[in-house]
């Protein structure tokens, strides 16, 4: 399995936000962020996970557009400008054929999935742009580069977000902000085990069925943890990723197709 630490590399004074911060990946990038000298603000939806997290932190459900833009106004006021944008909201959506996926499944995997992060990049640029230039970090998936049958609405929703990267990538590199998306594969924890427990009764397979057939499409044969994510974000908003913009970068223990 993957790595449980994050890089070491100094990060003092630097602004982030991060949406759904509060737990699983994104907490740990709070988290490591933080220890890394930045300072953090982030929204979530979970209020358990708001009620224990150690960051300046407040709830916004990123399916409405007025709470993603509630989240951003005050990040900017709270840190005082902005730095880095780190897009991490996001949900699994139906596991279903797709003439069994509600439309209203499929619209608000996309509302929550590609719509919040643009309307946060729409806040965040002009505050990026009077720092001077920064970063933008947007969670994809490995379903952004495979088809992923009986998840439809998630794989569309994450191959637009590698699209809006790259559109955003072009456009932003002039006031030097950069843009990146970043792709998990399987990563551990109790996520993928609901995803797992979804497609292995949608197939009619046991879950240690689904779960083997899932490991053996990375050549690694097997997990990432939510620290080999952070640390790719931790690296592209360092000086060693100053020339990093526009790209899909995959951290998902060489996966070669979604089963």
């Amino acid at each position: 399995m993957g790595n449980n630490s994050p890089l070491t590399v100094r990060l003092d004074g630097l602004r982030v936000a991060i949406t759904a911060g509060a737990g699983g990946i994104g907490r740990v990038m709070a988290d490591s962020f933080a220890a890394c000298g930045a300072r953090v603000f982030v929204c979530d939806v979970d209020r358990e996970a708001l009620a224990s997290c150690p960051h300046p932190a407040m709830f916004a459900d990123m399916e409405s557009t007025a709470e993603c833009e509630g989240f951003m106004t005050a990040a900017l006021a709270h840190l005082g400008g902005l730095d880095v944008l780190v897009n991490n909201a996001g949900i699994a959506g139906p596991t279903a054929r797709v003439e069994d996926v509600a439309p209203d499944q499929l619209t608000r995997t996309l509302k929550i999935d590609v719509e919040s992060m643009f309307h946060c990049a729409r806040m965040a640029v002009p505050a990026l742009r009077a720092a001077g230039g920064g970063s933008i970090i947007n969670l994809s998936s490995a379903a952004g580069r495979f088809g992923f049958p009986l998840r439809s609405p998630y794989a569309a929703a994450k191959w637009g977000v590698v699209g809006f990267t790259k559109s955003l990538a072009i456009e932003l590199g002039p006031d030097n902000i950069r843009v990146n998306a970043i792709l998990p594969g399987l990563v551990a924890g109790d996520r993928i085990r609901r995803v797992i427990e979804a497609k292995a009764q949608a197939k009619g397979v046991s879950f240690a069925e689904q779960e083997a057939e899932l490991l053996k499409a990375s050549s690694m044969h097997s997990y990432v943890t939510p620290h080999d994510i952070t640390n790719m974000a931790l690296y592209l908003c360092s000086p060693f990723g100053a020339t990093i913009s526009g790209q899909a970068l995959a951290v998902d223990a060489d996966l070669q197709f979604l089963g």
